[in-house]
């Protein structure tokens, strides 16, 4: 290859692992603002999906009315609001309306740059499907958030469907994963190396474990249940609560008790410390992979006291944020280290 063609093709390289770089940036923002928005009861203030023109926020005082008349038809505002002044509606509008219109943002700033080099021949060599799925998958995002908000604006609701909380939080992760993956291949290469068997193999199973656990996250934030048994290391009294199991048929603890939700939070976080601290052991005994294992052992670390210490505070605002970026910073961890060993590092 010509020197000129090798200096143009590095130029590319670096655009697009920028171009990446920022797009993992903007969906951790999203994430974390997606959490302010539910934590501030925010998140069913606009009643309707407008992709297009709901980027225009409210202009006039007369607009500012008519969303507020809109927010006051439905149960939320009835059950949990029904002294809010319109100086408090805009705030959680607000923040509402910054949340959909990163979601606007995050959207074009990945399909732009996609299809100018995509249309260009200038991805990656036999990586287009991958850079598709990532677009594909951001706008089904859009279309799950609306039909969480949905959930919540009939039917008697006051708070979307913790099913489709979940639901909405887990897409964004795979999609923050799939991001970080690429750009890691981008800067580092798209061939595979030998891997680590046995390492790879306790990091795949950490890494979906951690997975489950933020998904586990969406449902104690769905249901409210990090506000109750504000105690630790028992609940109830026991390490295990009363009620645990008096929901049936009993599946349905897991995703509607309160009591059964949290604990099973508590003991998926147990269960992540431990395979963890199992893993750097292995690591260091190999010798090879020491430091992922080690900065994923010091995250999950403080990531389980900031959660115990959340709890116990009774779950406000500014510490319920730091425990769900934390959450991000161990889930990247987790994914860094599954890499790692599958890439033979």
């Amino acid at each position: 290859m010509p020197p000129a063609m090798t200096l143009m093709q590095t130029k590319m390289d670096s655009r697009i692992a920028a171009w990446l770089l920022v797009m993992i940036l903007l969906v951790v923002t999203m994430i974390v603002l997606g959490g302010a928005t539910r934590l501030t009861n925010s998140g069913l203030s606009i009643t309707e999906w407008k992709p297009i023109t709901g980027a225009i926020p409210p202009l006039s005082r007369a607009d500012w009315m008519a969303e507020f008349e809109k927010y006051k038809q439905i149960p939320e505002f009835e059950a949990e609001h029904p002294d809010m002044t319109l100086r408090e509606f805009e705030f959680i509008y607000f923040m509402e309306w910054a949340h959909r219109q990163l979601g606007r943002v995050i959207g074009l700033a990945y399909a732009l740059p996609f299809l100018w080099w995509g249309s260009r021949g200038r991805l990656p060599s036999g990586q287009f499907f991958r850079f598709f799925l990532i677009l594909l998958l951001i706008g089904v995002q859009g279309a799950i958030g609306w039909w969480m908000v949905a959930s919540g604006l009939a039917h008697g609701r006051v708070d979307v469907s913790q099913y489709r909380l979940a639901t909405h939080l887990g897409l964004a992760f795979i999609i923050l994963a799939l991001l970080y993956w690429t750009w890691r291949d981008q800067r580092e290469g798209w061939t595979l190396c030998p891997d680590r068997p046995l390492l790879k193999k306790h990091s795949f199973i950490l890494f979906w474990l951690v997975f489950l656990q933020i998904i586990s996250g969406a449902f104690v934030a769905g249901t409210h249940s990090g506000k109750s048994y504000n105690t630790w290391p028992f609940m109830d009294g026991g390490f295990i609560p009363n009620g645990y199991g008096v929901m049936s048929p009993i599946w349905k603890n897991a995703f509607e008790n309160t009591a059964a939700i949290q604990f099973n939070h508590r003991v998926i976080a147990y269960a992540i410390l431990l395979l963890s601290a199992i893993l750097l052991v292995r690591a260091m005994i190999s010798g090879s992979l020491r430091n992922p294992a080690m900065l994923l052992v010091i995250l999950t670390l403080w990531q389980t006291a900031l959660g115990i210490w959340t709890l116990l505070s009774g779950a406000p605002l500014w510490q319920s944020l730091a425990h769900q970026f934390s959450a991000i910073l161990v889930f990247l961890a987790a994914l860094s280290m599954w890499r790692a060993a599958r890439r033979g590092y």
